[in-house]
């Protein structure tokens, strides 16, 4: 016996679509609010949801910072916060974060994810002070860091925000 009778592929009998949808068979969807049709209003609001953003944020227990991508900041602090699941393990050890800084108007998720690259990639990568740092060290490292990035990357369209807890 072969390998290729034995772990066959199996496909799913397609069937057949009419070609035109009897008039009782078709659902009018309502128009939007603003009087747009459905399809338009879908797209403006699935563009309005893919507003991606870098954000960073501060632990409250500990001196740590963490450095993130999302469309939906709310949903991904209360994930982080543990509150919701899905939140990324690195964050569980400084329960809870507050939000530091917020970078919003990104083009799409790979212009945002190449920001959050380089502000992580250029953190690591700078000296550190030696000692026990305190939170404002840390956040003073980010911000430096954050500098370097603008400076790499054309930034001017984007809005940056710095949160004081």
């Amino acid at each position: 016996m072969s390998l290729s009778a034995t772990f066959r592929a199996t496909k799913i009998p397609r069937t057949a679509l009419p070609l035109k949808a009897a008039p009782s068979t078709v659902s009018a969807s309502p128009a939007s609010a603003s009087g747009d049709p459905p399809s338009e209003a879908a797209a403006k609001k699935k563009k309005e949801a893919a507003a991606w953003c870098v954000y960073l944020i501060a632990s409250s227990q500990v001196p740590r910072t963490y450095v993130g991508v999302t469309t939906d900041f709310p949903r991904r602090l209360r994930q982080h916060n543990g509150e919701l699941k899905g939140g990324a393990k690195a964050s569980s050890a400084g329960r809870p974060w507050n939000l530091a800084c917020l970078v919003e108007g990104f083009v799409n998720r790979s212009e945002a994810c190449e920001f959050e690259s380089r502000w992580k990639n250029i953190s690591k990568k700078m000296a550190r002070k030696r000692g026990e740092p305190g939170m404002n060290a840390v956040l003073q490292h980010r911000e430096v860091a954050l500098s370097r990035v603008k400076s790499f990357l054309d930034c001017s369209h984007l809005s940056i925000k710095w949160h004081s807890s």
